[in-house]
């Protein structure tokens, strides 16, 4: 990762020590670079505008990390958010974030969400389904507002990664299917209610993809269907949103797109499927979360027990696990990790890296070489950016661990470590 590096025995990150923050704020402990995302969403930013001749803007998904400090920077760097209903949309606007720049997901947003959306004025919201259109209706026509309105349409498309983060094929829980006759429908629909201005499509194929030929293929997808919208019922394509799902390097064995070179591929193919089609071009949005935060964030531990079982394996225990990161759990995602003191010593031995729960599957590090190590030490896993905070849990009723932003070299609280007192507050 860019934003680690080692001076002397020790490991740092954004030019903070990482012994001294974890002695400072205690673990299990995340740690982000905010100069690291900063960079990543100004490559993103830059590369719009350098290859494509329309309009652009970047969304940034929010549910890759979501907290008020995270949408203050956002607003710094001038990029918009691509949110869920309720919870991320509040934190949004509780940040002062500008909410014309807000698109909302979601596959089964509640009428009281629709109706809340509507009040805050987002940008748009991207309807899933044909019974969310005549919600959407229903409430727009009560308040009297034209709602601003994209669909979600399935392209056909399947990406090359962990069924569980596929959504651009037929059968997904997500969209409507253009293959099938369902997008048209919706579209019709759509293009029928009064209260609802159709100005965009969306898409998105699936996370932690590799491949560039998907992405271009679902935007030659997209834009045929919107040709297709246009000579059936005279509305114009205003806004394509692409999703995101660009993959970032976990391991060794990664091997993540170039964003400039990716973000040139989209545009051409856009540019040039427009001109085909005969269609002005749309104004571009881009979603990408992970790979904005991914690499900025690493999560610290104390090892608390070592176990050698002869002849099977060598477990280390660590504070958290499963609650503060999830994702090994759920899809078998690999990490890299290392020692915090002395992070440059040779790898001796293989280990298993384990966390505190009551569940065989609290896994982090299924089998990683590591220098030896002993109880007390402290160890990084690198690139827990995204998706390890906004997944965490209280199992077992464990507080979740704090969020610490560093910036050149100087660290702050993001989140706050919760207390046991928190755990209960809600309690009856």
């Amino acid at each position: 990762m860019e934003c680690l590096s080692v001076k002397g025995d020790q490991l740092f990150i954004g030019g903070a020590d990482v012994e001294a923050l974890a002695k400072k704020y205690g673990t299990p402990l995340y740690i982000m670079d905010e100069n690291t995302i900063r960079k990543n969403i100004k490559e993103y930013k830059d590369s719009l505008n350098k290859y494509y001749k329309g309009e652009s803007l970047v969304l940034y998904a929010g549910k890759a990390f979501c907290c008020k400090q995270m949408y203050k920077i956002l607003t710094d760097e001038g990029i918009g958010a691509d949110l869920m209903a309720g919870g991320e949309t509040y934190t949004a606007q509780a940040s002062g974030f500008d909410m014309s720049k807000v698109y909302i997901h979601g596959n089964n947003k509640t009428e009281q969400e629709i109706s809340m959306l509507l009040d805050i004025g987002v940008g748009a919201i991207v309807a899933d389904n044909i019974y969310e259109l005549k919600n959407i209706q229903q409430i727009a026509e009560q308040k009297g507002i034209i709602a601003q309105v994209l669909l979600r349409v399935k392209p056909g498309v399947e990406a090359h990664t962990h069924e569980f983060i596929q959504t651009g094929q037929i059968d997904s829980k997500f969209g409507v299917a253009i293959e099938n006759g369902e997008a048209i429908l919706a579209a019709e629909y759509a293009s029928k209610c009064p209260n609802i201005n159709l100005k965009g499509l969306h898409c998105h194929i699936g996370s932690q993809i590799f491949d560039y030929p998907p992405f271009e293929l679902a935007a030659r997808k997209c834009l045929e269907f919107a040709s297709l919208i246009k000579s059936k019922f005279g509305i114009t394509i205003k806004e394509l949103n692409l999703g995101g799902g660009i993959g970032i390097k976990y391991t060794q064995a990664d091997d993540p797109i170039d964003i400039s070179k990716f973000i040139q591929g989209i545009c051409a193919a856009v540019e040039s499927n427009c001109a085909r089609l005969d269609l002005p071009l749309p104004k571009i949005l881009m979603e990408p979360g992970r790979s904005i935060v991914a690499t900025s964030g690493i999560t610290v531990y104390t090892i608390g027990c070592v176990k050698q079982i002869e002849g099977v394996r060598k477990y280390v225990s660590v504070d958290g696990g499963m609650s503060d990161n999830p994702r090994y759990i759920m899809y078998q995602s690999m990490y890299e990790a290392v020692r915090v003191r002395k992070p440059i010593d040779d790898d001796t031995e293989t280990v298993r890296v384990v966390g505190k729960f009551c569940e065989s599957g609290d896994i982090l590090l299924p089998d990683i070489k590591m220098p030896e190590l002993q109880v007390g030490d402290l160890i990084a896993i690198e690139a827990t950016g995204a998706y390890n905070y906004s997944m965490s849990s209280n199992y077992n009723r464990v507080p979740r661990p704090p969020v610490v932003m560093v910036r050149d070299g100087k660290d702050y609280i993001a989140i706050n470590r919760e207390s046991y007192e928190d755990l209960v507050k809600n309690d009856a």
